[in-house]
């Protein structure tokens, strides 16, 4: 295995193997993606590690990537897979054999695991990873809403500024008063406007024409 003395094939070992193991964690492969990735890592670390440091290095690795499992299965926010991720980088850089050698294993970890997540356009993900992937949405269909429903009647009535707008401030619509924003403006109080749109939780407003408000 005098081929893992090459740098750059050290970095494709380890992309291989950290692809393989994260895909196991991220998708349901029935332990295939796993056994791929432990066979593919022992490769690496049996060339490089010794008798003497083979035990805690590979503890190193085998630790950070308990703490992501754990993560998902329980925090759920990534705090603690990333002292996670930091173990697992130094389970590989630390028996490299050159500085250079375990710059390129860290960079073969760092754009592996996240390419991992291509195997979930594939295979049926893990549902443990939804809350740090964010697939959760606070959609309408789900009973959430981040913006006021009237808001979107407001669309293209007109009102009167309240307030100076620098460029936000207060108009009043209907004889009700809302906040909104001119987006990139200034606006004098007692101006007549028009609600050109409501995004989200803001009204966007602007100033009415003369010949507007003639016709």
């Amino acid at each position: 295995m005098e081929f893992l003395d090459m740098a750059v094939l050290g970095f494709f070992v380890v992309f291989l193997a950290t692809l393989f193991l994260f895909g196991e964690v991220m998708v349901k492969a029935k332990g295939l993606f796993a056994v791929i990735g432990i066979v593919i890592m022992s490769v690496y670390f049996s060339y490089h590690l010794t008798a003497a440091d083979s035990m805690w290095v590979v503890l190193l690795y085998v630790i950070g990537l308990a703490l992501i499992i754990f993560d998902g299965k329980v925090t759920s926010d990534g705090s603690i897979a990333g002292v996670g991720i930091i173990l697992m980088i130094l389970g590989l850089a630390l028996p490299a054999p050159t500085f250079t050698y375990g710059v390129l294993v860290s960079m073969a970890f760092v754009f592996a695991a996240p390419t991992s997540y291509l195997f979930t356009k594939v295979f049926t993900a893990r549902a443990m990873w939804d809350k740090v992937l964010l697939k959760d949405r606070m959609t309408e269909e789900e009973g959430y809403n981040s913006m006021n429903n009237s808001y979107k009647e407001l669309v293209g009535k007109e009102g009167i500024t309240k307030t100076p707008f620098r460029p936000t401030g207060t108009v009043e619509i209907e004889g009700k008063l809302y906040s909104a924003t001119t987006d990139n403006f200034w606006l004098q109080e007692e101006t007549d406007i028009k609600v050109l749109s409501a995004d989200g939780t803001r009204i966007l407003i602007t100033p009415v024409k003369e010949k507007e408000k003639e016709s």
